[in-house]
């Protein structure tokens, strides 16, 4: 028995734990330093809070000149004065940069470059400065000369010098590659590769099957490359579907999902829960329509002032193309546009007269992989001053024509010649259901560099998907860069 008793004690006695490593959790920060990318996000933030402050104080300056001409602050209002600027616009400044500070507006995502949302949050900061005037003494009444020139002078000023800002940000960034790892299904690994490395600002540093994302070795490879950012597309079902991400989030690595139209529309919805099931509501605008006409107003009195504006060089041109080449200065061609109606589009001519007649015997020479489009690099109808037109996109500039006339936007998909538009697939069509536009995304995401004419017609789904009037303005910007450098057009 006593053994029996010795024996059992023995076994009920507890054994020590095996040390088990310590593992943080997922959401810890693995360093406290700032990744290379990181680093330049946060001088973006920084370069456009500079902006921000700059555009206030000018816009004050000029609401103070006009002011001296009526009436002076109040001395209620003026508690002291900095560096000629009175104590109100100190104010001022420092809830409008609190303001957009908040909504997101210097943070690193892609948020910074909504520069109609930084117009409205400066709006209702004006306004709301209203109410709260009047319940800090209904007796003061601030200068409403100085309120709305300062009010107007402050959105005009803070939306322009962000767009300027923005355009010197993309320069800057375009001249520092960004090392990229790719993880995709086996058969698009390769097509990813080769649309990355054919663009300078990317280079690619590894790649994974997507089958494998969820593996340790994954996650290594990542981490020895020195990846500062990781593209992904068609990632399997796994049990936590933000594995990737907050792994990635650790170590300060960016990821990037090329998404389907399925996933672009989710991005549109508000969580609600509806009868204990996770749902995403897609609402309908309370004033339905309303960023669709201001935008045609936008196209109207753009192409307008546009073509006003630029007469000079519109007359410049004209006289040079004339003057080097025989035969018409413009010319129109059939393309295809809203809903599948043809119109006649308008450029100035920038290849012999008999280039149309010429192209039958140039088709074998085109470098299109599809061969729906017909482009090649060195095209031999293309007259002297007609690289230079091509080089510049000078030669779009007369469809602000067709913008005036309603047969075109600014931003939409390019409409195509009917020679390419009978080699469409039946899916190409989709991008014909809004009106074409002089540029678009497909123009400044490497226009003569994409070699597929899906690649381009995907483009133009995601800018359909994802429309609104800062994409339009975002593309508007993107253009202007890339004619000022010249970058994938002949």
């Amino acid at each position: 028995m006593m053994f029996e008793s010795r024996s059992h004690s023995h076994a009920n006695r507890v054994l020590p734990p095996t040390p088990v490593p310590w593992i943080p959790d997922i959401r810890a920060s693995h360093r406290w330093s700032l990744s290379p990318l990181q680093r330049q996000r946060c001088l973006q933030g920084l370069a456009l809070l500079l902006s921000d402050a700059i555009a206030l104080a000018l816009a004050w300056r000029i609401a103070a000149h006009l002011n001296q001409f009526y009436s002076p602050i109040p001395a209620q209002l003026v508690w002291w004065v900095w560096f000629g600027l009175p104590s109100l616009f100190w104010v001022f400044a420092a809830t409008v940069l609190l303001v957009l500070a908040w909504h997101g507006l210097y943070s690193t995502t892609g948020q910074w470059r909504n520069y109609l949302k930084a117009g409205r949050l400066v709006s209702y900061v004006y306004l709301t400065s209203l109410v709260v005037s009047y319940f800090y003494d209904p007796l003061i009444d601030p200068p409403r000369s100085l309120f709305f020139s300062a009010w107007l002078a402050s959105v005009g000023l803070i939306v322009s010098l962000r767009l300027l800002t923005t355009l010197g940000l993309r320069q800057v960034a375009q001249s520092q590659p960004v090392t990229v790892f790719l993880i995709a299904p086996r058969d698009r690994l390769e097509p990813l590769t080769q649309a990355l490395q054919r663009r300078a600002h990317y280079r690619v540093v590894g790649r994974v099957p997507a089958e494998q994302v969820h593996t340790a070795a994954t996650a290594q490879a990542i981490l020895a490359t020195q990846a500062q950012e990781v593209l992904a597309e068609g990632l399997p079902e796994a049990d936590l579907a933000s594995s990737l991400y907050w792994q990635l989030r650790r170590v300060g690595v960016n990821l990037r999902l090329l998404p389907s139209s399925l996933s672009m529309l989710h991005r549109r919805g508000e969580p609600e829960v509806v009868a204990g099931l996770p749902t995403l509501k897609v609402e309908a605008p309370l004033l339905s329509g309303l960023d669709y006409q201001l935008k045609r107003c936008i196209d109207f009195f753009g192409a307008l002032l546009g073509l006003m504006a630029l007469s000079p060089l519109l007359v410049g041109v004209a006289i040079a193309i004339k003057l080097t080449s025989p035969g018409p200065v413009f010319f129109r061609q059939e393309r295809m546009g809203l809903n599948g109606k043809v119109f006649q589009m308008w450029k100035f001519r920038t290849m012999t007269v008999d280039a149309p007649r010429l192209q039958a015997h140039l088709e074998s020479l085109n470098e299109s992989q599809d061969g729906i489009m017909f482009k090649i690099k060195r095209d031999p109808r293309i007259t002297a001053i007609g690289h230079w037109l091509r080089h510049t996109s000078i030669d779009e500039l007369p469809q602000l024509i067709n913008v005036l006339l309603g047969e075109m936007s600014l931003v939409g998909p390019r409409p195509l010649p009917l020679r390419d538009v009978q080699r469409f697939a039946p899916w190409h069509h989709t991008r014909h259901q809004v009106l074409p536009g002089i540029t678009g995304l497909w123009q400044v995401s490497g226009r003569s560099e994409i070699d597929t004419f899906d690649d381009a017609v995907r483009l133009d789904l995601y800018y359909i998907d994802n429309w609104s009037l800062n994409l339009d303005l975002d593309i508007l910007l993107e253009t202007c860069r890339i004619i000022l450098f010249g970058r994938g057009a002949y």
